[in-house]
């Protein structure tokens, strides 16, 4: 699907997140780090007093996200992108791999997202015996 503008592309993500049909797309977050040789999207639902972490199809999100990374312009790339659905609209951070404040650590950028957009709420996570995690045919 080339020839998309990014609008197009950004409005088509928050129809992938408004599909879960278990939880609201209200307060919904996207926190992905896009690289054409690495994708890693975390996908994040407001279920009340807490937070869920919803495990994405990899290969859905990968496509769409890669098609975003793309569309920019110029000679500097985002690294990382977090997308908040509010109030019926959605909010985008582009974060650059040369931001002053970016960290280190995947694992540390994840959390200060989700302290950003969700405060201190808990955030659970599936189970690893409960077969909640994405499987993978090598």
């Amino acid at each position: 699907m080339q020839g998309r503008t990014t609008e197009q592309i950004l409005a088509e993500i928050g129809q992938m997140l408004a599909a879960d049909p278990e939880y609201p797309v209200e307060n919904s977050l996207l926190q992905a780090e896009v690289d054409p040789e690495m994708i890693s999207p975390s996908v994040y639902k407001d279920a009340g007093d807490h937070i869920m972490y919803r495990s994405p199809d990899l290969d859905r999100w990968s496509d769409i996200l890669l098609e975003l990374w793309y569309a920019q312009s110029g000679k500097s790339r985002w690294s990382e992108i977090e997308y908040f659905i509010r109030d019926g609209r959605f909010e985008v951070a582009y974060i650059y791999p040369d931001d002053v404040d970016r960290s280190d650590s995947m694992k540390e950028r994840r959390e200060q997202a989700l302290r950003r957009y969700y405060g201190d709420k808990p955030v659970r996570y599936p189970s690893w015996d409960g077969g909640g995690y994405p499987k993978y045919d090598l």
